[in-house]
């Protein structure tokens, strides 16, 4: 592999039997010039993109971004790998290491960094959100700087999104936002606030992630009986009428339309946070 342009001490863009790749790892150029031969025993990253906008994107970031903070963003990269034994596709170097920089200079301006979305989070993506953590860990040990757990939850969705576009299951940002908000239309319509990160806050989520999922051809994984459909909607109309204004506010919001089970089951989860409360139990 032939250098043909240097773009940090540890990005090399090479010409490889006439295919151009980057190249990365510890020191590569160091020392080197344009059309030196590169030392195979120090690669440790080879990229190839098919998409030129990306590619270009990729080497100009590796050029202009503190050396630092890349090493760090792979370093992230390849413990998320090891953990999910999985192999991401090219762009999660991107997006990551896009995304750390600009939130570690919001930080270094005293920006305060904000995710709406933590609490579902840490629940719908548990594997995702310990990486994070551990990225934390990594960023404060080799950058120096104290990420919030607000940013962590930034870092599990980077994550995520990269273990889902490898062919893994799972649900993706908007369905972590509309089961925030089913979440929020429920505590509306109880007038009782759930504490967030709670066991019982918890459950609901996962529950609604459950009742939310589909297979392939979109017919939900998991419906309740007919027959009890049918009763529920008799016995507790009233809050039934509740469960359709969160449903209607979901449809208008996201373009999703909750059918009779799932408004059934966020009518039940009404009442029982109505009578939990009554009871006096901490939600």
């Amino acid at each position: 592999m032939k250098i043909k342009k240097i773009l940090n001490n540890n990005a090399v863009v090479v010409n490889d039997l006439g295919v151009e790749k980057i190249v990365m790892g510890s020191g590569i150029a160091f020392q080197k010039r344009k059309n030196d031969i590169i030392d195979p025993s120090l690669i440790e990253k080879v990229f190839i993109m098919d998409d030129p906008d990306q590619y270009g994107h990729l080497q100009e970031m590796l050029r202009t971004l503190p050396e630092e903070e890349i090493a760090v963003s792979e370093q992230i990269i390849s413990y998320a790998e090891r953990e999910l034994e999985v192999t991401f596709k090219e762009h999660i170097h991107i997006a990551l290491t896009d995304h750390l920089s600009f939130a570690l200079e919001r930080i270094g301006k005293g920006t305060v960094i904000q995710n709406t979305l933590l609490a579902e989070i840490r629940i719908l993506y548990p594997r995702e959100f310990q990486i994070g953590l551990h990225a934390k860990s990594i960023i404060s040990d080799k950058l120096q700087v104290d990420i919030p757990d607000d940013e962590v939850g930034y870092i599990a969705m980077h994550i995520h999104t990269a273990w889902k576009n490898t062919g893994a299951r799972g649900t993706d940002a908007e369905m972590a936002a509309m089961i925030r908000d089913i979440a929020e239309g429920m505590e509306q319509a109880a007038g009782i606030p759930l504490e967030r990160g709670s066991a019982n806050y918890e459950r609901l989520v996962t529950q609604l992630e459950n009742i939310l999922q589909s297979d392939e051809t979109g017919k939900l994984l998991n419906e309740l009986n007919p027959e009890i459909v049918r009763i529920a909607k008799e016995r507790y109309a009233r809050t039934y009428s509740q469960a359709k204004v969160v449903g209607d506010q979901v449809e208008e919001d996201y373009g999703y339309t909750l059918i009779d089970s799932q408004l059934v089951f966020i009518t039940l989860e009404i009442d029982r946070i109505n009578t939990r409360s009554k009871d006096g139990n901490i939600l």
